[in-house]
């Protein structure tokens, strides 16, 4: 299959695949419908390429079937995401580095998470703020697992210099 052949299957079976993506995917991941279009369409293809569509008509349906699945794969995996969040904001609070709201004093927090290098200080903010990691990497521009350690290695500076910062 080439080029053309899979863009004219894309520009045909958009609407079910977004459709299909639309009804699966909890509406509170809507921020990752693209990544879910995105991972569709790289199966589609790996499928297409196998010959495991036998026809338009079950190519159509076998998108379907790819973006639901997709879908529940991103429900899945961001529920996950959500829970090892809430695990981190309560080891924060554990540590003394919980979230602004949550704070004696926020000013305090918000002027050492201030003192940051710029990288670690967005990923942080965007975190007491309750953006799930995927959100903060899709807003970033970066990878998740670039969100990952850079949450971890501001969190670790905060814990290390309790000193504020002016």
């Amino acid at each position: 299959m080439n080029e053309s052949e899979f863009a004219a299957i894309v520009g045909k079976t958009k609407r079910t695949v977004l459709s299909a993506v639309r009804r699966h995917l909890a509406a509170r991941f809507f921020h990752a419908i693209d990544d879910v279009v995105q991972e569709t369409y790289l199966r589609s293809y790996r499928h297409l390429a196998a010959g495991k569509f036998r026809n338009e008509s079950s190519i159509e349906s076998g998108l379907y079937a790819i973006a639901r699945n997709e879908s529940l794969r991103m429900n899945a995996r961001l529920t996950r995401e959500e829970e090892k969040e809430k695990r981190a904001a309560e080891e924060m609070r554990d540590r003394g580095l919980e979230a602004p709201h949550q704070e004696d004093d926020p000013a305090r927090l918000e002027r050492m998470v201030d003192g940051l290098p710029t990288k670690y200080r967005e990923v942080l903010t965007l975190k007491m703020r309750g953006v799930p990691e995927l959100e903060i990497a899709y807003r970033l521009g970066i990878r998740l697992g670039t969100v990952k350690s850079r949450f971890s290695r501001g969190k670790e500076i905060l814990q290390r210099s309790p000193v504020e910062v002016s």
